[in-house]
């Protein structure tokens, strides 16, 4: 932990963290430093060295100098200013002079500092070279326009850790050695390094999130959907929260007109605060899913309320705010009809039973947790497309905070396996589906302190067994030609394999057995790994939530909590999962009779999706067009704004009509959230919405934690099966959609229809073994469920497993997974 200490900034007395640094420290007490390329979340460049300032009489970076007790910190001398200057001139050599059609004028960091600087003549020059524009997936690149300052270089690696972006070289002409004697040596130095360097692109390791776009301070990196449509300055920012997951991370839409001859508004762009918070692909780029109905239908809306007299159950999916599952919830009780939410009955009770051996009703940690710990285990989450936001913080933890990581999952990920590249800390143990209780034991039988002695014992009566299915679980049978020494003929032998084999084998004998010791053991190596570490974090996905075994896996995370050091947190795997799941009391997970679909399938539809009424449908607003609240992944209560003008009836309109209240807008529900469960009775207008320059979250409010009677009688019971067993012809199903489709609404936004692919995908590998095609029509077959799919060969996975997507409604393929994210199938060719 982290001492306090002050220091002096300007002849004002602060306070600051120990292991803080002098530019963070400045601005959290409101002084200004000047910074190209430092990012708040991720490590210095000291590429722009314009944070230059005089500590105790010795000139130092701020960006990357830790405070000291009694430091006296001036931000302004005459030499710095000289340094400063130099090193604007430079960033201004041979900068093309279009700002007047440039992306970025009117929020360009260059542009700005040039203008505060009082740049008026250039002192040096050189001659420049071609640096063709590229295109890089969903942004343009202009190398002339680029200054180097490596932002998004470093928050690629240390918060996205994709490694997609790098410095490269490029030819140039060497810089007037005059030139080195004349100028101040922080600005030759820097004119040096942006003479032969321009950014380079891997497009195997991007995931399309966009955030280099975001952290680019001039022109360079621009969205080639944005390019040429607006000036900044037009667009009005609206701030909001990601509808899309459930980080529900802070963001602006911005908007304008349409056109000249349209005044309504469109949405253009969505930016975000990258200091504070990152965005994934989705909520950047999926922003255009509005309904677009242009009025009111009184018919439809009389038929709906009609259907909703005759309802025997409103299903729904989390893509809604809180309120309107308040609303949902006062419906289903005036009418008697059920209330249907697969996603959020999961969570619901997978919570229930975590309480239970935890004695708390919400999991302890956060997302921003993990960004602050130094110990990261993540079991059961497809990290890459569930949460992005929780594989950055798995990456921040490793990468800034020197950290260290578990990732344990059955799908083997190419790009996970960035996660950490730099540090080379973190292990990613591939296993067999429906093993992820052994792992839970492990967890315990390595960290738990004072476990109950049945639990204790529980765990001493299966080791081995636990030890050897976790094992075997990663082997692979692969076929060998040998060739016999006698008769020099080669035969075919087959061998069990894995990917690091000697690791694993290792792994098996000492795992549990304390008499066996090797070097490069897997306890050992867990012990490295653990050597300063103190803050440690367990990430919990929906492989745990959605599966048969949810009650012991529950019960296990519980216990994880009370009794070992890790803070827990769990992926909610819908945008407001938590909130719908705590809001609505008797949810339920299968429809009866007559049913009234919420964007679901059914008798009769209130959905955001139609943009047309049709008989049996009634229109609804999408989340773009809604005010209202979401309870995030951290437990926080946010809100989001309205976007886009909504012209048709809302659900507000069904509840005055049906519950006989007066009520003018959805968010006067936003009070009314229940107190029982952890919200605070808050007005909508009394919300707070920013971060501070201290980097505190400004943001809603945080839900308060019930305790829970902890039941001593747990009933943990063996696992069953402990793996799924394929038999000649079949493989192993999962649950996931691609990088940035979450749901049907991502799947309408211009950006990604386009190029939208919905199926079954296989990794290389196996896509060659079962020699497919792209886009080959393949029957998919699980028990006596079958579809027709469309087969993908996706580059970023390996290994055995094929995934299959879920976000197309029409496509029905959550049919093959009633009980579990895993399912064995037969995939022959059409």
């Amino acid at each position: 932990m982290s001492d306090t200490i002050s220091l002096t900034i300007n002849g004002k007395v602060v306070e600051a963290k120990s292991d803080e640094t002098v530019l963070n420290t400045a601005r959290a007490n409101d002084i200004f430093i000047p910074a190209l390329c430092y990012l708040t979340r991720c490590s210095p460049t000291l590429a722009c060295r314009l944070c230059l300032v005089e500590a105790d009489g010795k000139q130092i970076y701020a960006c990357n100098a830790k405070v000291k007790e009694g430091m006296n910190v001036t931000t302004s001398t005459a030499n710095i200013e000289k340094e400063r200057r130099a090193i604007m001139e430079v960033y201004d050599v041979n900068h093309p002079l279009q700002c007047g059609v440039c992306d970025q004028s009117g929020e360009c960091e260059l542009q700005n500092y040039t203008l505060y600087m009082k740049l008026d003549s250039q002192s040096y020059s050189i001659k420049d070279v071609p640096r063709p524009t590229q295109h890089w997936g969903v942004m343009n690149y202009d190398p002339g326009l680029c200054i180097v300052c490596e932002k998004c270089v470093t928050v690629c690696k240390d918060m996205i850790g994709s490694n997609a972006l790098s410095t490269v070289k490029r030819g140039s002409e060497a810089i007037d050695k005059t030139f080195k004697d004349e100028m101040p040596k922080d600005a030759y130095s820097m004119w040096n390094k942006l003479n032969k360097s321009l950014i380079g692109f891997e497009e195997d390791n991007c995931t399309d999130c966009g955030e280099c776009i975001s952290v680019c301070p001039v022109g360079a990196l621009v969205s080639n959907d944005f390019q040429y449509k607006s000036n900044a300055w037009e667009l009005t920012r609206v701030p909001a929260a990601n509808p899309h997951s459930s980080d529900c991370a802070f963001m602006y839409y911005e908007t304008k007109h349409t056109s000249v001859e349209d005044s309504s508004p469109k949405i253009y762009r969505v930016t975000n605060e990258h200091h504070y918070s990152t965005l994934n692909g989705a909520a950047r780029f999926a922003y255009d899913f509005e309904n677009k109905t242009q009025g009111k239908d009184e018919k439809a809306f009389n038929e709906a309320i009609e259907a909703f007299k005759k309802a025997d159950s409103i299903k729904f999916n989390s893509y809604i705010t809180n309120e309107e599952a308040l609303i949902l919830q006062k419906l289903a009780l005036k009418t008697g009809a059920k209330l249907v939410n697969k996603d959020a009955f999961r969570f619901k009770r997978f919570m229930q039973n975590y309480s239970l051996t935890s004695g708390k009703t919400l999991y302890s940690s956060s997302l921003k947790d993990v960004h602050n710990s130094n110990f990261v285990v993540s079991v059961g989450a497809y990290l890459k497309s569930d949460l992005p936001s929780a594989r950055y913080a798995f990456n921040n933890s490793v990468i800034m905070n020197k950290g260290a990581g578990l990732y344990f999952h059955p799908v083997q990920d190419p790009v996970m396996e960035k996660v950490g590249k730099k540090g080379k800390t973190t292990e990613f143990i591939y296993h067999k589906p429906n093993v992820e209780s052994s792992i839970l034991y492990l967890i315990l039988h390595l960290f738990a302190n004072d476990l109950p002695l049945e639990v204790q014992e529980f765990i001493d009566s299966k080791k081995e067994q636990r030890v050897k299915t976790v094992v075997e679980s990663k082997k692979e049978q692969v076929v060998e030609l040998v060739k016999d020494e006698e008769t020099g003929e080669e035969k075919e032998v087959k061998k069990l394999v894995t990917k690091k084999e000697e690791k694993q084998v290792e792994f098996e004998y000492t795992k549990f057995l304390d008499d066996i010791q090797k070097d490069e053991t897997f306890l050992e190596l867990v012990d490295s790994m653990l050597a300063k570490k103190d803050k440690f974090s367990l990430i919990i996905g929906e492989d745990l939530i959605h599966n048969e075994n949810y009650e012991e896996l529950a019960k296990l995370c519980g216990l994880i909590e009370k009794y070992t050091s890790f803070d827990v947190v769990v992926i909610p795997s819908q945008t407001n999962t938590l909130g719908v799941s705590l809001i609505c009391d008797e949810l339920v997970e299968e429809e009866t009779g007559f049913v009234i679909g919420y964007n679901e399938k059914a008798d009769f539809e209130l959905s955001a999706l139609n943009n047309d009424s049709s008989e049996g449908k009634l229109d609804m607003p999408a989340l773009n067009q809604q005010e209202g609240t979401f309870t995030n992944i951290d437990k926080k209560i946010i809100p989001t704004n309205v976007a886009i003008d909504y012209k048709g009836y809302v659900l507000n309109d069904l509840a005055n009509e049906i519950l006989g209240c007066d009520v003018d807008h959805t968010i006067e529900y936003t009070s009314e959230l229940p107190e029982d469960k952890g919200y605070c009775g808050l007005e909508f207008d009394d919300l707070p919405n920013y971060f501070g320059n201290n980097r505190a979250e400004y943001r809603g409010y945080d839900l308060k934690a019930n305790d829970v009677e902890v039941n001593e009688e747990l009933s943990l019971k063996a696992s069953t099966p402990l793996a799924l067993e394929t038999e000649e012809n079949e493989i192993v199903i999962y649950k996931a959609n691609p990088i940035n489709q979450f749901n049907e609404f991502t799947a309408i936004a211009h950006e990604f229809k386009d190029e939208l692919q919905s199926g079954i995908f296989f990794s290389k590998t196996l896509f060659e073994k079962l020699e497919l095609e792209e886009n080959q029509e393949v029957n998919v077959q699980v028990g006596e469920v079958q579809r027709t799919l469309k087969a993908y060969c996706e580059k970023q996975i390996d290994g055995e497993i094929a995934l299959v997507s879920t976000f197309e409604k029409d496509l029905d393929t959550k049919v093959f997974f009633e009980d579990s994210r895993y399912a064995v199938a037969k995939v022959m060719k059409v």
